[in-house]
């Protein structure tokens, strides 16, 4: 049945053809998730090593590992690092990302790695879609209606790359302080406000890589008094 209405909905919509990514960018998304994998590795080691362990033997071999793994996750950080300068293409890209508030070169790496063809999507809301960062509503009949939500239907890596990124803009960039103040005296809460922020960091990825210029906190001024 589901092999079926897949079919239908190919002959009836005709969506185009599926395009593998270029090699360099499975390369670097191999390097990326392999960063991620390291990184989990050392916080459940930390973890366990905060909780307390039983035997000075045991203890070391877990410093031991927290060690090697430190030193893998710098080595996994040169080679995305390297790899990307060795991409023209990729190395532009990252520089115009780079200039959102609160997006640094790893933030950089895994949108690159994860949406290989942002800038191919229609627009920046379907690209948040794909992130499952659009708003979802709850609500059944007239009687149930609870709090809009993220959809959460979509790539989960990208949203654990965005949550922080997200509250460093929201501390330290003037713009995205200024923007978020407008959601607050809507009655925005606090999840909500910072749910928004990582939606308004796609958006912005997404006008960066399309007009391939650098984020300009004052484009959107200029637009209003042209």
């Amino acid at each position: 049945m589901d092999a079926a209405l897949i079919a239908g909905y190919c002959a009836e919509r005709r969506p185009p053809a599926w395009q593998p990514p270029a090699p360099e960018l499975r390369e670097l998304r191999a390097l990326v998730r392999r960063l991620d994998s390291l990184v989990e590795m050392r916080t459940m080691e930390e973890n366990r090593l905060s909780s307390g362990v039983s035997g000075e033997a045991v203890r070391a071999s877990v410093e031991e590992l927290i060690a090697h793994l430190s030193e893998q996750i710098r080595r996994t950080e040169r080679l995305i690092r390297d790899h990307i300068d060795r991409h023209p293409g990729l190395k532009q890209q990252r520089e115009l990302l780079d200039s959102i508030p609160g997006v640094g070169e790893a933030t950089a790496a895994v949108l690159l790695a994860e949406v290989p063809d942002l800038k191919e999507y229609r627009s920046a809301r379907q690209a948040a879609a794909f992130a499952g960062l659009v708003p979802r509503e709850r609500q059944s009949g007239s009687s149930v209606r609870g709090r809009v939500r993220l959809s959460k239907i979509g790539n989960s890596r990208l949203r654990k790359a965005l949550y922080f990124p997200a509250v460093t803009a929201l501390r330290c960039s003037p713009f995205f302080q200024q923007w978020a103040e407008g959601l607050r005296q809507r009655g925005k809460r606090k999840m909500a406000v910072i749910g928004a922020a990582m939606r308004k960091l796609v958006h912005l990825a997404y006008g960066v890589l399309k007009t391939g210029r650098p984020f300009d906190p004052e484009w959107a001024q200029r637009q209003k008094t042209a």
